[in-house]
């Protein structure tokens, strides 16, 4: 009983209602006018119908008065863009018209023949109701004044539904805005992913230097091999400080340009703080680097920082030879290290797929693996 009762209790059950006597009221101003023709305001909606702006306003009401509670409406609030869009509106318009004719009557009328079945229980007047107007006056006639209430409970939490479920199909997103709405949350899912390889190639890369260093520092005994590390550790924490700094501000301004993100004019910066982690990198570097356009030049600096951060992860203070070569229609990445048994295999690890996805996304192409008896990254990112 209590389940049946619930939707009484619920605000959204009268907001409906609300919603579906708010065109009556223009029916009722116009039978006041012309009570012979009541089909005069259903056919002026007609040309109203189709004005692009029509729909962005039923669509309001409709999420405020029909899902209140819907964070996620399935409601568009968009002006009509298409034909299709105008048509749908104008049959909107139609059946809320229509829904909303129902519901008056029920909400007016039914309590009405309860009052008077009570009436004509009690030995009263019955009134003007048709199917009242000839009743004898009699007791029984009190069991059925609840039945008028009964039925107008289903007619409005019936039609509520009703009017709920033809917004949904015909105030509902057309098939343009259903695909605008699909590129957009898959731009804010590519976005969210490469915050997340930046931060994951930028303080991974921090820690890592900052545990070798610090290892190694301990192991060597040596106060200025100390002094050094630390001065290492400072280094590249503070520039980690800068990083993070900058990622936290893209997602606090999403309008906030990249240009400050670090590029492989920076590479400089990788290599001697890999080499202050005692690894021996022999680097070799060929073309100009500030040449490489800069979507290209800073995934391209991400790449490297990945690959010596494996070096120094999974193989320690080993030679590693590092080589950029900058040619008119590609940039060259790549690193070499002994292979080890710590290091990962080709499918593991979220930094080589992180690696072959940012290589992916311009058009290269990235090989990391064993050859030759060396670990090697090898990326290839084409220049146009």
């Amino acid at each position: 009983m209590a389940r049946l009762l619930r939707p009484l209790l619920r605000g959204t059950t009268y907001t409906r209602l609300l919603h579906l006597w708010v065109p009556m009221l223009f029916v009722s101003v116009w039978m006041f006018i012309d009570p012979s023709t009541p089909w005069v305001p259903a056919l002026v909606l007609l040309p109203f119908g189709l004005i692009p702006a029509v729909r962005r306003g039923e669509g309001v009401q409709a999420r405020l008065l029909l899902m209140p509670a819907d964070e996620e409406s399935v409601i568009s609030v968009k002006a009509s863009a298409s034909r299709r869009d105008r048509l749908r509106t104008v049959l909107w318009l139609q059946v809320r018209m229509a829904l909303g004719a129902v519901a008056m009557f029920a909400t007016v009328w039914l309590p009405v023949l309860t009052v008077e079945l009570v009436q004509v229980a009690v030995g009263g007047n019955p009134g003007d109701t048709p199917v009242l107007r000839d009743a004898r006056p009699h007791w029984a006639y009190a069991l059925l004044a609840p039945l008028p209430l009964v039925l107008l409970y289903g007619v409005v939490t019936g039609l509520g539904e009703l009017v709920t479920h033809a917004a949904r199909r015909l105030l509902g997103p057309s098939a343009a805005e259903r695909l605008a709405a699909l590129e957009e949350r898959t731009e804010r899912l590519l976005e969210r992913n490469r915050i997340a390889r930046e931060l994951h190639d930028s303080i991974g890369h921090v820690l890592t230097v900052a545990v070798v260093q610090a290892g190694a520092a301990r192991a060597a005994g040596d106060p200025a091999f100390t002094d050094r590390a630390l001065d290492a550790i400072e280094e590249t924490g503070r520039a980690a400080l800068e990083d993070l700094e900058r990622v936290l501000g893209i997602l606090r301004e999403s309008d906030r340009p990249v240009s400050g993100r670090p590029t492989m004019v920076d590479a400089g910066r990788l290599l001697e703080s890999a080499r202050a982690s005692g690894a021996k990198v022999d680097a070799e570097i060929t073309g100009p680097l500030d040449t490489v356009p800069g979507p290209v030049s800073r995934e391209g600096y991400r790449i490297l920082q990945e690959s010596l951060t494996n070096v120094l992860r999974h193989a320690g203070t080993v030679p590693a030879g590092v080589r950029v070569d900058v040619t008119d229609r590609a940039l060259v990445l790549e690193v070499r290290n002994p292979l080890t048994a710590a290091t990962p295999g080709p499918g593991r690890g979220s930094g080589l797929r992180g690696i072959r996805e940012r290589a992916a996304l311009l058009g290269g192409r990235a090989r990391t693996g064993p050859a030759d008896g060396d670990w090697q990254v090898h990326v290839e990112l084409p220049l146009r």
